[in-house]
């Protein structure tokens, strides 16, 4: 095996979420929902003692736990949002960012939480629907 190679393996899940965007003028502005595909894509330049990146029951139970936990059926707002104290009061469920929760960003905090259950994560693509796709990664 060559330096050069790369192993990898990708784990694909899906979340139910409703979000709204701050200072945004069009449709997103209002809060609705989507059903959000997620690919976590882990890599390596070698396999482990069970020829493997990864064992993919390991990532379905610590990543998809998490995705689970955090962010499927949840209301996904910004910390900033006024809807937030109304939510609250009504007991329902949410995941807070320090920004607007597009794409872009549900993209860099899965990463960064999946990272941080110890799994060295190339990328992460979010689909929000089945045509529109955001992904983050670090060099």
């Amino acid at each position: 095996m060559t330096k050069k190679e790369k192993f990898s393996v990708k784990k694909i899940f899906f979340i139910s979420y409703a979000h709204r965007l701050l200072n945004y003028n069009g449709k997103c502005e209002n809060l609705h929902g989507h059903n959000a595909r997620i690919e976590i894509k882990i890599e390596s330049s070698k396999l482990n003692s069970e020829k493997m990146v990864e064992d993919f029951t390991k990532i379905k139970n610590k990543a998809g736990v998490w995705l689970n936990e955090n962010l499927d059926h949840k209301t996904i707002l910004s910390n900033r949002d006024p809807l937030v104290n109304a939510l609250k009061s009504h007991k329902q469920k949410m995941f807070l960012t320090h920004e607007n929760p597009t794409a872009e960003a549900l993209c860099k905090i899965i990463y960064e939480n999946i990272r941080k259950l110890g799994f060295d994560i190339k990328s992460v693509k979010f689909w929000e629907n089945e045509t529109s796709v955001a992904s983050y990664k670090k060099n």
